[in-house]
This record gives C-alpha cells, sequence and structure tokens, in this order.
C-alpha cells in the first residue's frame, strides 16, 4: 500500500525544472500530519504550484520562446495545465468521497508533462 499524499508534499514534473509542493485543499479537516490530498486536488496554480521553468515545444510559451531564439530550445515560465484529475488514485481509500491521492499517482499536464510525487509528505499513514 502506497503512503496517503498530504499538503506540503513534494512533486516533479518531467518537463520542469525545480520541485513544487502539494496545496491539498479538497479535505481540509482530513490529516495526516498535514491535510491529506484527494486525486481532485488538481487545479493549477491552486493545488500544483509552477515548476520553474518548462522545457517543452508543446507548450506555446517555450515554442514561442524558442523561435524568438532562432531555433534555440528556450525554456519558459511554467504554467502548469492540469484539466483532469490525478490517477489512479486508492482503490479503497476515499476522502470525501474521492480517492485518496497516494504516492503512485500521477497527474498529467496538457503541455505533455507528467507530475509525480517524490515524497508523500508523511510516512505514517497508508492508503489502499
Amino acid at each position: 500500500m502506497p503512503p496517503l499524499v498530504v499538503s506540503g508534499a513534494m512533486m516533479a514534473c518531467s518537463f520542469g525544472v525545480a520541485p513544487s509542493a502539494l496545496n491539498a485543499t479538497s479535505a481540509p479537516t482530513v490529516t495526516a500530519g498535514a491535510p491529506a490530498a484527494t486525486i481532485m486536488d488538481h487545479v493549477p496554480m491552486e493545488n500544483i504550484p509552477p515548476f520553474g521553468m518548462c522545457t517543452t515545444q508543446s507548450n506555446p510559451a517555450v515554442a514561442a520562446a524558442t523561435a524568438a531564439a532562432l531555433g534555440v530550445p528556450t525554456p519558459s515560465a511554467c504554467i502548469p495545465n492540469t484539466a483532469a484529475p490525478w490517477t489512479p488514485g486508492a482503490t479503497a481509500t476515499t476522502i470525501n468521497n474521492f480517492p485518496a491521492l497516494t504516492a503512485s499517482c500521477t497527474c498529467n499536464c496538457m503541455w505533455g508533462g507528467v507530475i509525480t510525487i517524490t515524497s508523500p509528505g508523511q510516512t505514517d499513514v497508508t492508503a489502499s
């Protein structure tokens, strides 16, 4: 059983250059040392802050910066674009009627990046 993810958990994006901390807001009264997260904690800027700079050419800002630099790959500011919830979520543990977010979940950015949990923010509570 993977660990339950809580607010403050560290994340990484496959096209981001810096880590970022999750801000769990979907279940503020359920805690495991900090507010617990659910798969619905995927809102850009509210739950998922930027990952520093973005490096994928599928991001229009990166493509424009690269074009302006005459084709030299040029990162641009990361603005997460996560339209869908984390997957797969806990199979048996729900919080506020949504699957709990576990350390094995991923979230896809519309620019092609895959966001993963690198540290769940706590180590005592697991979800199934």
